[in-house]
Formats: structure tokens, sequence, C-alpha cells
């Protein structure tokens, strides 16, 4: 769903993308070739956000749930650190994002990044 309401307003924005490319580090959520930029739309729990949702511990299977999380982190800083060193530009837009921020805040978000 996050993802989908992101895709949603970009291309209501007009602007045109490619979605998970999976050449790419970390398969983007959304690719602009043109502009070299990438959005990531990161689940708050599966990608360990501060927030109160992303901040919480499951109560089964604990370790499991952890190592997991703490395994996309790790995987998150590798493809962002691979992405600069190829030129890419990215902006992760979290699901509390979604949720919390109006429309018009989170289009004047991405608005600015895609210049």
């Amino acid at each position: 769903k996050p993802e989908m309401a992101v895709r949603r307003l970009v291309h209501s924005m007009g602007y045109r993308y490619r979605l998970h490319k999976k050449d790419m580090p970390g398969t983007p959520d959304l690719v602009f070739p043109s502009k070299k930029k990438v959005i990531f739309v990161h689940g708050c729990f599966w990608h360990g956000h501060s927030c109160k949702r992303g901040n919480r511990v499951p109560k089964r299977n604990r370790e499991y749930w952890l190592a997991k999380i703490e395994k996309n982190k790790t995987r998150d800083i590798a493809s962002t650190k691979q992405l600069n060193r190829t030129g890419w530009k990215q902006l992760i837009v979290w699901e509390c994002e979604i949720k919390q921020n109006t429309v018009d805040e989170l289009a004047r978000r991405i608005r600015m990044f895609l210049g």
C-alpha cells in the first residue's frame, strides 16, 4: 500500500519511472534513469525505522525477526553506498511519513528531490 500511494502520487505529478530494476543495488522501487535518481519506499518495521512502528519488537520468533531486520538494514546501507559510488541519488520514503504527512508535504519533498 505505501509503495502504491507513492507511485500514484509521483505519476500524478507528471513524472515517469521504471519499477524495481533488479540490476540495481537494493532493487529500488522507483527508478528515474534520465535523472540518475531512485526512490525507495521502506516499511518501518521491515527496515528498522526509528518510529513507533519500526521500534516494536515481535513477541514470537524474536531472534529471527531481529536478525532479519538487522540484515535488511545492513543491505540498505550497502545499497546506498553502491548507488552513491555510481552517481545515483536516492530518496527514502518511510511508511510512517506517508501516513503522517499530507499529500502536499510528500509531493513537495519528492519534487525537491527530482528537481
